[in-house]
């Protein structure tokens, strides 16, 4: 038995965060049902198409669920809307909170329809405060909540984070909430309203950098690819390509000079613990810089590693998604499209003993499920199907 099996869910959401979370569910055994406006959820647009002309960005946050197509503005759209709301334990929507309110897909709305629903909104700024209604992107969001004040190199143009990091934080955050409140339901808590933003899980994920300002009022420095309280700890460039390494304390950094062969090096006053390391860091970094370039990245990784020091290869992503690493874990896994066709998707980011995702559904096409939910889960018949056609319901 799936972990989350007899959980049904609704899956308003759009683009990524939502998406994540509602497919993490449904990975975990919940029955979702996506349910989008007739011309589709825009992440149907972007990025390459694979043979059954489905996007990548769509395929990465939607397998394992059923689409159907439901036009919102349209008072029909009721009859189909209320009774899934009614059945279900999980309602997740992303859109303002403004719209949601005129939608009526908002917490009070729906919670109304079924008090014992986990609605789950997400948002881009939150739910209070004056920019509640303001649209909000992954990279509007890297600059609005200092995320790119902190990435990049010292002096030079913005940089943005090269992964969706907080769209995709935020639907793990809005994951941990929903189980959250079903746990606290199953307690006998009743429904709850379970609200998360990219603006929350952005400032969040600022961590040290937040915290060191609100207690010490330090300001961090953009490192490029290391970090500002711990020298070494930083990409080095070798004879054929770039190594990751770093002496996370002192001891660690002993291990790095005779790893790196520089014994001296530990030795030195100016070097001899991390607070002497960050005041020399100019000094330091071109020593080492010189003394990494003699060999090639083959040459380091296995001495660094026998030394118990802290190092990595920089990956490109082909090298990434073959690693035997990678693989040994689960996280390429295979799913099956509605032809037959066998597609490689990631696996889930965490794993139970009892449940191992290995495959799954690939991600449907818009509203191929419709008329089968309506059949089966409603209960409708063909002559109300097509009234609520005509009706304009989907």
């Amino acid at each position: 038995m799936s972990p989350l099996e007899g959980i049904k869910v609704v899956d308003l959401s759009r683009v990524l965060a939502g998406p994540y979370c509602a497919q993490l569910l449904a990975d975990m055994g919940a029955d979702v049902v996506k349910v989008e406006s007739p011309g589709g959820d825009e992440n149907r647009l972007w990025g390459s198409r694979d043979e059954d002309d489905i996007t990548c960005n769509f395929a990465s946050v939607n397998r394992n669920k059923r689409s159907i197509t439901l036009n919102l503005k349209s008072e029909a759209a009721k009859e189909v809307l209320h009774p899934l709301i009614r059945q279900a334990d999980v309602a997740i929507q992303s859109f303002l909170p403004a719209t949601a309110a005129k939608l009526g897909v908002d917490a009070e709305t729906l919670r109304a329809i079924n008090p014992n629903l986990i609605h789950c909104s997400i948002s881009g700024y939150g739910e209070d405060g004056d920019l509640r209604n303001r649209p909000g992107y992954d990279l509007t969001m890297q600059a609005f909540a200092g995320v790119m004040s902190v990435t990049g190199v010292e002096g030079e143009s913005p940089v943005r984070v090269g992964i969706s990091c907080i769209d995709m934080s935020t639907g793990l955050t809005a994951y941990s909430g929903i189980l959250t409140a079903l746990i606290a339901r199953s307690n006998g808590a009743g429904g709850a309203a379970v609200r998360a933003s990219l603006l929350e899980t952005a400032v969040s994920l600022l961590g040290y950098h937040a915290v060191a300002w609100l207690q010490t009022g330090l300001l961090p420095r953009k490192e490029g690819s290391g970090v500002w309280h711990l020298v070494p700890y930083q990409a080095f460039m070798c004879q054929d390509g770039y190594i990751l390494a770093g002496a996370t304390n002192d001891a660690a950094w002993r291990r790095f000079c005779s790893a790196l062969g520089c014994e001296d090096y530990a030795m030195d006053e100016r070097f001899a613990t991390n607070d002497r390391r960050l005041e020399n860091r100019p000094v330091l970094v071109p020593l080492l810089e010189a003394r990494f370039a003699q060999q090639p990245v083959a040459h380091w990784v296995p001495r660094f590693e026998a030394n118990g020091v802290a190092v990595a290869p920089l990956h490109t992503l082909d090298q990434v998604m073959s690693h035997p690493q990678v693989l040994a874990n689960d996280m390429v896994i295979e799913a099956v499209t509605e032809s037959g066709r066998a597609t490689k998707v990631l696996g889930p980011p965490f794993k139970l003993s009892h449940h191992r995702v290995v495959s799954s559904r690939a991600a449907p096409k818009l509203g191929v499920h419709t008329e089968a939910v309506l059949k089966d889960q409603l209960d409708l018949a063909d002559a109300d199907i097509d009234r609520l056609r005509e009706a304009g319901a989907f």
